[in-house]
């Protein structure tokens, strides 16, 4: 069963007074932000503000998962011990509230804790934020909350997240945060400019909060291995000099592992961390990405509030978008071929997951049942996928859908062979293969370019099935370099420079709006003790 953490406050300036409420709903795995919910409500009390952020907390809980179990936590004491039957309602105002909040969710799925008021800065500073847009006769927009980074900014005990993404119905708080702080130092600067040249701060960059966006040159880190390095497959690492094996390119240098970016409203969470977050839009599902070096405070404000600019323009608001379609993408356990570094596709002997590989199962099953985000299992119908896909429902508890378009490329002759054999019978096809997508191995099997249709058309079908939902993906390694390839909008060369593992976790968020967010890479934190 899926879990929540709810935090939720009110306050009300003058008790009766210009009210607001704010809830914040997280998974408590990760620590990641999931729904932030907050309004004015005009004169009320402070306990009635309160009572209204739990009702709000709750529900945006159950449009997450309805059949969550929930744990909230308060700085109220007379809401905390009311609803945990402790105490009686006597405030008329407050037992519809109550009963409302009841509702919400099966009382057996619900459990309430106090907390002090400065663990619960998320939800307060929400609160403000929604009284604040009262006294301008507005409503309070999400677009331009930075509750988030102001808690975290003084303490906030959530911690930062660090696997998949869930839902992403919140978030892009830091960024615009970081545009703001930015900007606030870019004024300071002009101002300072009258003054004597021994007055102006020395390092005004500073004010840009470390956490904000790093800059846009750590964003292409799938390809920092060599052209050359590792072979697209599970089996395909070459063995000769023009092409070393896969293990000559470590995990960590090909793309980044369990520091993925946090779920967020925006394709592109820049300011949470550029250097685990890659967004693009091409087309349908991609765009260009930038590649930029700078150095010097000043060179990283400034990527900072270019970073923040492309989240907080108009258009890019929770509202619009709604939460993405989440394909968390798992490459099957090892089998007796892959330490072999053989070619492995879908058109040879179909091997079976081995002792290794079927205990790599069991951890990414129990690592995911941690994250709880997971709501859909499909797999390639390979039986090496569907092994792996097996031992993880049967810790979730979920079943499997059986995907065609899923499956590994067919590698033709070169089935079974190292990549040194390939190059000693073949030089010729497998020359050609390298130089050209469109090129099939010998005897007749799968181009990359027939795979990337492929992929394509079942990404599409998939995006449309299971919109708003994460969704596990057990397949292989040529599928899932190309879903990261058309998400990155890169070429197909790029195929050659991602180092994938086997049973590794990556993951890429599809939205409503046609943009792609890649939000984790050969993860394999899982796999070790």
């Amino acid at each position: 069963m899926r879990e929540f953490i709810v935090e939720a406050d009110g306050g009300s300036r003058g008790n009766p007074g210009p009210a607001g409420y704010g809830s914040v709903v997280i998974d408590p795995a990760t620590g990641e932000t999931l729904a932030e919910r907050a309004e004015y409500i005009g004169v009320a009390t402070n306990n009635v503000a309160e009572y209204r952020g739990l009702v709000a907390g709750l529900r945006a809980a159950h449009d997450l998962d309805p059949s969550a179990s929930v744990h909230v936590r308060m700085d109220s004491k007379l809401v905390v011990e009311q609803m945990s039957g402790r105490w009686k309602i006597k405030h008329p105002g407050m037992k519809p509230l109550a009963m409302e909040a009841a509702r919400v969710f099966p009382p057996d799925r619900v459990t309430y804790e106090w907390i002090p008021r400065e663990r619960n800065k998320h939800a307060d500073r929400l609160a403000n934020e929604a009284m604040d847009a009262g006294a301008r006769g507005e409503q309070w927009s999400a677009s331009e909350s930075v509750a988030e980074l102001e808690a975290k900014a003084v303490g906030s005990a959530v911690p930062e997240p660090s696997g998949p993404p869930g839902d992403a119905a919140a978030g892009a708080a830091r960024a615009r945060a970081a545009l703001a702080a930015a900007s606030a130092t870019a004024a300071s600067a002009a101002a300072s400019a009258t003054a004597p040249v021994a007055a102006a701060p020395a390092s005004s960059a500073s004010a840009v909060p470390a956490s904000s966006a790093a800059p846009a040159s750590s964003a292409p880190s799938v390809s920092a291995a060599p052209t050359s390095s590792a072979a697209p497959t599970s089996s395909a690492a070459p063995t000769s000099s023009a092409a070393p094996t896969s293990s000559a390119a470590p995990t960590s240098s090909a793309a980044p592992t369990s520091s993925a970016a946090p779920a967020s409203s925006a394709p592109f969470d820049s300011a949470a961390s550029a250097s685990s977050a890659v967004s693009s839009s091409s087309g349908r599902y991609a765009r260009r990405g930038a590649a930029e070096s700078l150095g010097g405070g000043a060179a990283k404000a400034d990527a900072d509030v270019r970073a923040a600019q492309s989240v907080a323009r108009s258009g890019w608001a929770p509202a619009d978008m709604g939460a993405p379609a989440t394909f968390v993408l798992l490459r099957h356990g090892e089998t007796p071929l892959t330490p072999q570094k053989r070619f492995s596709g879908s058109g040879g002997t179909d091997p079976s997951l081995s002792e290794v590989g079927l205990e790599q199962a069991r951890l990414v099953g129990e690592a995911l049942a941690r994250r709880g985000t997971v709501q859909e299992i499909l797999a390639s119908p390979l039986t090496r996928t569907r092994q792996t896909a097996a031992a993880v429902a049967e810790r979730l508890g979920l079943d499997v859908t059986v995907e065609e378009g899923l499956r590994e490329t067919d590698f033709g002759a070169w089935e079974g062979l190292t990549f040194g054999e390939v190059r000693e019978r073949y030089p010729d096809d497998l020359n050609r293969w390298l130089s050209d997508p469109d090129a099939e191995p010998t005897g007749g099997g799968e181009s990359f370019a027939a795979t990337a249709t492929r992929i394509a058309a079942t990404r599409d079908k998939l995006i449309a099935t299971y919109a708003g939902r994460t969704v596990l993906l057990v397949t292989h390694v040529t599928p899932i370099k190309t879903f990261v390839r058309l998400a990155l909008g890169a070429p197909p060369e790029s195929l050659f420079r991602m180092e994938l593992s086997a049973a590794s976790l990556s993951a890429v968020a599809y939205y409503a709006d046609g943009n792609a967010s890649v939000r984790l890479f050969n993860d394999t934190s899982h796999l070790r003790p």
